[in-house]
């Protein structure tokens, strides 16, 4: 009952996409190219091996195998439409990799051929194609659609970066040496390791409280720099920026609990360094400055909103973030060009990987604790992969910089608007063993779904997650024993910075009085 629930809310919430119809189209071609592949190497066999004398009719037996084929493959390519659809090929499933996708074709086209022989017998009294052919036709199936797959992975994996790396080096305006501050951080972690592989020479601004093993996969990398610094020092920032021609700002105290921790750290941290590094970058002529931004700058609002929309945050991290984008946007000019990505509330795993994340924290509570909690749960969130995240910063930093100066993008996709209850429910499906319980207390006031049309119609950005495989990875990550126990706080702002302590760190009035200003 819980996974019909689960599809009708699924049917319900679907936005269909032009990629969407021509996948769904494309399947339906395979389909039809492996029934009249089986039916023609099954006349082919006959000619060869089953009328050596000419006793057979093949006039007739053609005019056979053209009937079935006009009467029989529509109803055939119709169920696995269907069977397709629910199985998630178009929506989370073609997310799957390697391994996965080829179980989920071959799970898909089994139960779909299958459903297919009990409709056929239960209606018609015969299945319409000759059994030797059905069964040619399943496994040309598997092959076709497996393989359309595989190739789409391959194109994506390795194709097209490096046409976006050509892309890239065509145009003039478009920066060669990429300075992360917060590079070893959740998103930065994720992003290096994509710049790099798309050509960038990268420079790294991180205090590294974490320490340097996030990016531990691409430490001896030629063409990475790791500077270990405060980015809220002057000396710092303006030795990083030295021969860097854009500059990525990810630095900041993220999520409300770990601002609230100490306001005004938090204001130092996300307001008081940003002002000072975009005014550095643009004395020193660095035209391209990307800033990572937050959803949580819309607050609460039931209707869906784009980057028009009204903001008012509700908190004092949205604040600070609200207040760096309308500092930057004053900079802005002809020589500086501020880009700012706000991001979707983020899930999946990176080299610094976080659980104060809800769809992070609670597949990890599923699998450890045996409990879902969701507090309230009728809070709508949009969700994006750390991995989408940083691939959107790459978008930003390979775009013409014409069509990225001064603009608002919302990072995500339509289609992973999902409220928290939705989440729960999702989690569950794949941890059946746990116990989803709700509680009607939520602290959390923030609701909002959020439009993703804009960068993806300038940007051609599209997301290569989803949630439920997300809530996977969480999940296989746990099962091989690469995470030992989600409450380490080195996988919590909060609890790290709680553990750390921060009385030590100074403190600047004009940013709180900006701060007072804005929340009135």
């Amino acid at each position: 009952m819980s996974n019909a629930r689960t599809w009708f809310s699924r049917l319900w919430q679907l936005r269909v996409s032009p990629g969407m119809i021509i996948r769904l189209v494309t399947d339906f071609f395979l389909v039809h190219l492996a029934i009249i592949t089986s039916l023609a190497a099954r006349f082919t066999f006959i000619v060869l091996f089953q009328n050596p004398d000419g006793a057979v009719d093949l006039g007739e037996r053609y005019d056979f195998y053209l009937r079935a084929y006009t009467q029989f493959s529509l109803p055939l390519s119709g169920v696995c439409l269907i069977v397709f659809f629910f199985s998630g090929f178009y929506t989370y499933g073609r997310f799957y990799q390697g391994k996965y996708k080829l179980l989920a074709v071959i799970h898909a086209v089994t139960l779909a051929y299958l459903l297919y022989g009990f409709l056929a017998y239960f209606i018609r009294g015969e299945l319409g194609l000759p059994r030797g052919a059905l069964l040619a036709a399943y496994f040309f199936t598997v092959a076709l659609l497996a393989g359309a797959r595989l190739f789409s992975q391959v194109w994506d994996s390795f194709v097209r970066p490096e046409r976006e790396q050509a892309a890239r080096r065509a145009n003039d305006d478009r920066p060669q040496r990429i300075l992360v501050i917060g590079g070893a951080g959740y998103i930065g972690s994720s992003l290096v390791p994509q710049l790099l592989s798309a050509g960038y020479h990268v420079r790294v601004l991180d205090a590294m409280i974490f320490g340097d093993d996030a990016l531990s996969a691409v430490r001896d990398h030629d063409h990475l720099e790791l500077v270990p610094g405060d980015f809220r020092h002057v000396e710092h920032v303006v030795g990083a920026l030295q021969g860097v021609d854009a500059v990525v700002h990810l630095g900041a105290i993220v999520g409300d609990p770990a601002c609230n921790l100490d306001e005004s750290l938090t204001i130092d941290v996300n307001l008081c360094a940003t002002q000072m590094i975009a005014a550095l970058a643009k004395a020193m002529r660095i035209r391209r400055f990307i800033f990572a931004s937050t959803c949580s700058v819309y607050g609460a609002c039931d209707e869906i909103l784009d980057e028009k929309s009204m903001v008012k945050p509700i908190s004092l991290y949205g604040h600070t973030k609200l207040a760096s984008e309308q500092l930057l946007m004053k900079l802005a000019d002809s020589d500086f060009a501020p880009t700012i990505l706000r991001f979707a509330t983020i899930y999946g795993f990176s080299g610094r990987t976080r659980f104060d994340l809800v769809v992070n924290l609670l597949a990890a509570k599923a699998k450890m604790d045996g409990e879902i909690t969701v507090h309230g749960g009728n809070q709508w969130r949009p969700f994006v992969h750390v991995a989408d995240a940083a691939y959107a910063v790459l978008k930003a930093v390979a775009a013409p910089l014409e069509l990225v100066n001064a603009q608002v993008f919302n990072v995500g996709s339509n289609d992973q608007n999902y409220t928290i209850s939705q989440i729960g429910e999702m989690v569950h499906e794949q941890v059946m063993s746990a116990r989803l319980v709700v509680r009607h207390d939520a602290t959390d006031a923030r609701n909002y779904r959020v439009d993703f049309s804009k960068i993806s119609r300038l940007l051609n950005y599209q997301p290569r997650w989803t949630v439920s495989q997300g809530i996977e990875q969480v999940l296989e990550s746990i099962a091989s024993g690469e995470v030992t126990d989600y409450r380490d706080p080195r996988y919590s702002n909060v609890s790290y910075l709680t553990q750390s302590g921060t009385a030590h760190l100074e403190r600047n009035t004009w940013a709180h009085e900006l701060i007072r200003k804005a929340a009135l």
